[in-house]
């Protein structure tokens, strides 16, 4: 099942994706959070009343984020050995981990902000996880039954801030540099792990990163499998798993985004994440 959150009124929908139309079924679930929660009998709930509903125009309606504010936003750096060979690391052994907080996020058709602070706006195209069952300790043989679906990231990344300290954290964490959506596919939907998916990024419609999930160094069960190690996943918690090469930071010259460009993000089978860069008031 393809789910999306969208606007209505003062709130937001609850809606179900099927092609170029969207069922809205809110009397099923409040929220897309509560049905990940509510598990496999809220999955069955919002099953029957997409069969039941209305189908109106996708186009009709404007994405909100999937889940507002995750409780955990984790994502991967140096995912693609290729990836990081461009930036001059080593392929590594262990995943780098940063933080994503839900102030940096913006739904698929909102502006990301270019900061006052920093021309060095970057793009990443990035597979999420959506964790549906939370554990501790998860092996990596049972890691992908903790897995809820998948959603679309875009690590937009100022760069220059980025590489300030030790610590990703700040580059990563602008207001308005987190697009996220607009739909979560469930994880049947897809092959498992969500592997041998084409991943790409198009900057005004030239692609700029074109590469496989498939080429992903540490896998979908094998980051739950880590993560789980040093923290307790939860329901709702995302994880975004790395990005390919081909981002703006290693072209010569750099092909920073500025104002008026509009960015997309794709993965075969879920969709694409659209979004124009603006520069901030």
């Amino acid at each position: 099942m393809k789910l999306m959150m969208f606007k209505k009124g003062a709130g937001e929908a609850l809606g179900v994706v099927e092609g170029d139309s969207v069922i809205e079924v809110g009397s099923a679930g409040a929220n897309l959070y509560d049905v990940i929660v509510g598990g496999p009998s809220a999955l069955a709930a919002v099953k029957a009343a997409a069969a039941k509903g209305t189908k109106q125009p996708l186009a009709s309606v404007k994405p909100a984020l999937p889940i507002a504010r995750p409780g955990k936003f984790l994502c991967i750096g140096l995912n693609y050995a290729a990836h990081a060979a461009e930036g001059g690391h080593a392929t590594p052994t262990y995943p780098a981990l940063f933080p994503r907080f839900h102030s940096s996020l913006v739904a698929a058709g909102e502006p990301v902000i270019r900061p006052k602070e920093s021309i060095q706006l970057d793009y990443e195209c990035e597979l999420t996880i959506v964790i549906g069952k939370g554990g501790r300790h998860i092996p990596e043989s049972k890691a992908l039954d903790h897995v809820f679906g998948y959603t679309l990231f875009n690590d937009v990344s100022v760069r220059d801030f980025q590489r300030k300290g030790a610590q990703w954290t700040p580059g990563k964490n602008f207001d308005g540099t987190g697009p996220l959506g607009p739909v979560v596919v469930t994880a049947d939907e897809l092959p498992p792990g969500a592997s041998g998916l084409r991943i790409c990024t198009r900057v005004n419609g030239e692609t700029m990163q074109d590469s496989n999930t498939s080429d992903m160094i540490f896998s979908t069960a094998k980051i739950v499998a880590i993560i789980s190690e040093f923290m307790t996943l939860e329901p709702g918690d995302l994880i975004a798993t790395g990005t390919p090469s081909g981002v703006a930071h290693a072209r010569k010259p750099p092909a920073w985004m500025k104002a008026g460009d509009k960015v997309e993000v794709e993965v075969e089978k879920i969709g694409i994440l659209a979004n124009p860069i603006v520069d901030a008031a």
